[in-house]
């Protein structure tokens, strides 16, 4: 039995805690990261070829983190010398007279992102593969393209070993104890950390039941359309085949994302309004969680590491949280504490 006490434990070792751990190893602080698989594993949502990173958003927030988290994706890039990200550029479609299409349009502009407004009459001239449906309205974000996931997780995970991390895998949490020292008890073993981090995705909500807080999460099936490159990197706008949104589509209830890789659908946890949970636990401020990331949270995993690692360290986060308070669910969130 360990009496060793970490700075911080890390719950999690999917691309946000591996980030979190990352940041709290570079501010050097003795950091544990628990996984409950062995790693590599396909479980979760951080494994993979590709996911989409853009600066499109409907919400400021969001926008105005991709900036950092553009510059965190690059730093990354060159500490671990490899490859993690290609631009395509992102083409996003929808309906002209609804609010988000209007939105992100104005969020573009305000936040001066570079972007390429598409008449419809010039639309098949830059994407010749695509049919603009009637009464939507396209962009691109010329600076969006893909992130290499497995690979990104590979290089985090290993940097964040190169600062001193230790990664224990095949480790599922079994107990929690919160208190001024959090004790994490595990089916190998038991450790103690002066704060804790749980970033455990699908998993989350049964490790914060252990430590009395219950939060509105619930898992939904994503619409993705993948394809395969016969000719790794082609597809791009300068091929005049980006990635693609359409927004708010006839054909479903969830916004369907298109990129380049030969992979297949998965699932997200999602919160209510779809915003992550980025917060520390109502009771016990050493208590750190992200959630929620429903889908669209690997390009934020920099920057949201960053935040994270802030509040494990007791430190004023970089980033306005209050959009990702657990108080907004006053009315859903229990706490037993």
């Amino acid at each position: 039995m360990s009496t060793e006490v970490y700075d911080c434990i890390v719950i999690g070792a999917g691309i946000q805690g591996s980030c979190t751990a990352y940041h709290l190893a570079k501010n050097k602080q003795k950091t544990l990261l628990l996984e409950q698989f062995l790693l590599p594993h396909s479980r979760g949502s951080s494994h993979g070829q590709t996911r989409i990173i853009r600066k499109a958003y409907e919400e400021d927030f969001y926008t105005q983190m991709m900036q950092e988290s553009y510059e965190l994706w690059a730093q990354l890039e060159r500490e671990a010398g490899v490859q993690l990200y290609r631009r395509t550029g992102l083409l996003v479609m929808g309906p002209e007279n609804r609010k988000g299409f209007s939105q992100l349009k104005a969020t573009m502009e305000k936040n001066k992102i570079p972007v390429e407004f598409l008449e419809k009459k010039e639309f098949n001239q830059h994407i010749p593969n695509v049919n603009l449906t009637d009464g939507n309205g396209a962009l691109v974000d010329t600076t969006a393209g893909v992130l290499y996931a497995d690979r990104s997780l590979r290089a985090v995970q290993g940097l964040y070993q190169t600062n001193g991390g230790v990664i224990k895998d095949g480790e599922k949490v079994i107990d929690i104890k919160p208190g001024d020292v959090v004790t994490v008890t595990t089916g190998s073993g038991l450790y103690k950390g002066r704060s804790l981090v749980i970033t455990a995705g699908p998993w989350a909500n049964k490790l914060m039941t252990c430590a009395g807080l219950q939060l509105p999460l619930k898992v939904v099936k994503i619409n993705v359309c993948y394809w395969e490159e016969k000719i790794p990197g082609t597809y791009s706008v300068d091929h005049q085949f980006p990635c693609f949104i359409q927004m708010e589509p006839k054909e479903g209830e969830y916004d369907i994302y298109g990129l380049p890789s030969n992979e297949y659908p998965g699932l997200m946890k999602v919160t209510p309004d779809h915003h992550f949970i980025l917060d520390c636990h109502p009771t016990y401020s050493n208590i750190i969680i992200g959630a929620g990331f429903s889908g669209h949270g690997f390009k934020f995993s920099p920057v949201v590491g960053k935040v994270l690692s802030q509040l494990a360290m007791g430190q004023i986060p970089s980033h306005d949280l209050s959009p990702f308070s657990i108080h907004r669910f006053q009315s859903n969130a229990r706490s037993s504490l």
